[in-house]
């Protein structure tokens, strides 16, 4: 079981909480870059913009490598708490197969790539008038060069830290799948209550994010692996920075349109999405013949004899 694979390296608390605060640092320490960028650019002024008008005031590719770039630095430390601070080979925070399923990676990134393309050219062809074509072939390129290859990095981060290093230690400390899959799914959500999205659209696309955390954390448990989380995060973020942004998205990119439509969050565009979330699931419940999911999400985790962990 994945959860179990913890038990491989050192699993005490503590390392958990250090292994945090040090993957903490870590991003900090990756977005000073983009922060020194804008104070060169602002000078002291900017204490006083918002973030939106901040995400606008460099360059929009050098805007998007500066961000990204803080999610590679956290990766890197990350890592290197796995593999120091809990003497825990990267493969057992991946999966439980004996090397990671790269053919499970790439199907769910195409079919999340699959349905994001198909959706955005239907409502491209019903509401013309609610986009703008922004191709501009020169600096979309150099955002494909960009988002290729960091914002998997990006998204690997966030898989890694919350599905992989948290799901696990979260199992440690309560001994069951139930509590890691909700506050793996509640911190994640959480954390994106700080994006711009949510000053437009207002707090009820929290249950959007949250109920995505959800759907990530029931593939990594019901797989006993990562790889359709990581493949269905980076396709989903990847397919979004490329093809559609709008002015007041966590990305702004050279994308292929810019959304000029006035967004919403309400049932009409979360119902939708969860229906295809239940969708989702079941298509790789078939595929990968996935079984017990009482036990698989709600069981307890054996535990080795020589480990006295407390109860929650």
């Amino acid at each position: 079981m994945f959860i179990e694979n913890a038990f491989k390296g050192k699993t005490e608390f503590w390392r958990y909480v250090v292994g945090t605060i040090c993957v903490i640092f870590g991003t900090i320490i990756g977005q000073l870059p983009w922060t020194i960028a804008i104070f060169l650019k602002e000078g002291m002024s900017v204490a006083e913009k918002d973030e939106t008008y901040m995400m606008h005031i460099l360059d929009k590719n050098l805007n998007l490598f500066l961000i990204l770039l803080s999610f590679a630095v956290g990766l890197g430390m990350l890592f290197l708490v796995i593999r120091y601070l809990h003497h825990q080979k990267i493969k057992d925070v991946t999966t439980t197969r004996k090397k990671v399923d790269w053919g499970r990676f790439f199907f769910a990134f195409s079919l999340i790539a699959l349905f994001s393309i198909i959706t955005t050219g239907i409502d491209y062809y019903l509401s013309p008038e609610d986009y703008v074509l922004n191709f501009q072939l020169f600096p979309f390129l150099i955002l494909c060069l960009i988002a290729i290859i960091l914002i998997p990095i990006q998204t690997s981060f966030e898989e890694y830290l919350f599905r992989g290093y948290l799901m696990q230690g979260f199992g440690v400390l309560a001994k069951n799948r139930w509590f890691p899959l909700i506050m793996t799914s509640v911190i994640f959500g959480g954390l994106h209550f700080f994006n711009p999205e949510v000053a437009k659209l207002g707090n009820s696309i929290m249950f959007y994010y949250i109920g995505t955390g959800f759907l990530l954390g029931i593939m990594t448990l019901m797989d006993d692996g990562m790889e359709l989380s990581l493949g269905f995060h980076a396709g989903n973020n990847l397919i979004g920075a490329l093809l559609v942004t709008a002015d007041w998205t966590a990305f702004q990119t050279n994308s292929v349109l810019i959304d000029v439509s006035d967004p919403t969050a309400g049932l009409d565009v979360l119902l939708p999405t969860f229906v295809f979330y239940g969708i989702f699931l079941f298509v790789l419940a078939r595929k990968y013949h996935w079984k017990n999911w009482k036990e698989k999400l709600f069981g307890r985790i054996g535990i080795p004899k020589e480990e006295s962990l407390p109860n929650i």
